[in-house]
């Protein structure tokens, strides 16, 4: 089965990861797609990371009712930081049943050239990459092993939630009802 590693804080998970996951499956690139719960990324200060656990219980509550989905916390039990190699490498060792993929957006294709040892997950693992605001994506892209999908341009980032949060302001429409219920009891 070819699997979908959609690989992030979730700080919180939002609207727009789901619009993107459910385009990936729709679209063909991957039979599932694993929203893997990262607790630190190496190139990303940690100054307002909500605990692991809570990220991973909210990206649980998001797709829930999601086919195709699941919520991982692989990564939980590796060492920290946890390159994204690393990652793959150690997901095809446990799951050698599978096929991973790695899904990214148009802004991190642009910073790719900087992740440790990103030669090896284009040739071992490939990526599927998605649009974002300010980044267009190019099918002529000069890396191989590369699937572009398509998908809507959300303007919801998971620091706009956070600072709404933080002001009492209401974030409905932005991440799941069940997410937002246990945002606003944490922030309250």
């Amino acid at each position: 089965m070819k699997i979908a590693i959609f690989s992030g804080s979730f700080n919180p998970i939002h609207n727009g990861h789901l619009a993107i996951a459910r385009e990936v499956l729709k679209q063909g690139a991957a039979d599932e797609l694993w929203f893997l719960v990262s607790p630190q990324n190496p190139l990303k200060k940690n100054s307002e990371l909500m605990n692991e656990k809570k990220r991973l219980r909210m990206v649980e509550l998001a797709i829930e009712d999601e086919p195709g989905m699941k919520a991982s916390e692989f990564e939980f039990h590796l060492p920290r930081p946890s390159y994204t190699i690393r990652t793959l490498e150690n997901l095809r060792t446990k799951y050698p049943e599978h096929q991973f993929v790695l899904l990214i957006g148009g802004d991190n294709l642009k910073i790719l050239h900087k992740w440790f040892e990103y030669r090896r997950i284009l040739d071992e693992f490939g990526l599927i990459v998605y649009p974002r605001p300010g980044f267009i994506n190019q099918e002529d892209s000069l890396f191989p092993n590369t699937t572009f999908v398509t998908a809507p341009l959300i303007d919801i980032s998971a620091t706009k939630i956070r600072e709404k949060l933080k002001k009492g302001e209401p974030i409905a429409g932005m991440v799941p009802e069940k997410v937002a219920t246990l945002l606003q009891d944490s922030f309250i």
